[in-house]
């Protein structure tokens, strides 16, 4: 690369905003910085190689800008790469065996820099993406969790749903790809739940029903490293995820007590930075209902953005300092 300075490498996808404002706030401080894209950029004349031996281990990643020396890598931020995708044309048996070796060969070389502070970890990340490894790990951290129920057993959900005064809500386990007749993408939002309505299908996988919180407003809270940063959300939406330019964001104070079980729970996934979503009722009391390892954060206010921006800057430009 020629920079004497140790490099931070950025993985994601070709059009990402919010990448592009952090990456502005290290090119201004003097931080050399490569930006990669590697499940799509290996088939687009990029290479990856890595040597392991009596001589130790070394490795490099040529972009159609620059080569990277792998172990002079501070930092990485694993932000949104896209998937491990085959060649262009391969199909079939082939094409299956091209994206698991993908997977497994670069993305564990790029999962094994030396000496690399990760934001987040992508074993991490992973580890952290299971709802009901989420809602465990909240209670242990000490939030207050809605009562839950994750089960294939349709009587059984229906009995829960049924005992829940203040009514209750289904929500996806995953965003899975799904789309309608025309091929056009389809979301599930959260949604109420009339327990009459649950049918038998429920046996066909596991569904998440919880209990509906009567809130007064949304929160949505990043943590980066010990920073918090809380926008409140006001939303004429029970998900406000669906028309988000029908919604406000106001900057909140965290209560000592969230502020504690956020670092509780970031410790227990080993995570650098989070995303979390609490429901906060009529009372002031915060609900936790979910955490992202890599949630999105540039919609909120000017000021919040820009800090969270020189937040993660600041983790990448320190790395294992930090």
């Amino acid at each position: 690369m020629g920079e004497r300075q140790p490099a931070v490498l950025v993985l994601t996808c070709s059009y990402d905003p919010t990448a592009d404002i952090v990456l502005r706030i290290l090119a201004g401080r003097g931080v050399p910085v490569v930006r990669a894209d590697p499940g799509a950029e290996l088939h687009q004349g990029a290479a990856l190689t890595a040597r392991y031996g009596a001589d130790g281990r070394r490795g490099s990643m040529t972009t159609a800008t620059r080569t990277l020396d792998l172990d002079r890598v501070r930092s990485v931020w694993y932000r949104r790469p896209s998937p491990w995708a085959a060649p262009p044309g391969m199909a079939g048996q082939d094409a299956d065996f091209a994206r698991a070796q993908a997977q497994w060969g670069a993305g564990g070389i790029l999962a094994a820099l030396p000496g690399a502070h990760y934001v987040n970890h992508p074993w991490r990340i992973r580890a952290a993406e299971h709802k009901p490894a989420q809602l465990d790990a909240a209670l242990t951290a000490g939030f207050a969790v809605p009562d839950t129920i994750v089960t294939t057993d349709p009587d059984q959900a229906r009995a829960f749903c049924a005992q829940q005064p203040g009514g209750a809500v289904y929500k996806p386990l995953w965003n899975s790809p799904y789309v309608d007749e025309d091929g056009r993408p389809l979301q599930a939002w959260v949604a109420e739940v009339d327990p009459r309505e649950i049918g038998d299908a429920v046996a066909a996988c596991p569904h998440l029903f919880q209990a509906k919180v009567a809130k007064g407003f949304d929160v949505r809270l990043t943590a980066v490293g010990q920073e918090l940063f809380a926008v409140r959300i006001d939303s004429p939406d029970l998900d406000w995820r669906r028309r988000q330019d029908l919604m406000t964001c106001t900057p909140i104070a965290v209560p000592t007590t969230v502020r504690c079980s956020v670092a509780r729970y970031l410790a227990h996934f080993r995570l650098v930075y989070g995303a979390f979503d609490f429901a906060v009722d009529t009372t002031g009391r915060w609900y936790f209902l979910e955490a992202n390892a890599a949630g999105q954060w540039a919609f909120f206010p000017s000021g919040t953005t820009e800090a969270i921006a020189r937040a993660i800057a600041d983790q990448l430009e320190k790395g294992h300092a930090a």
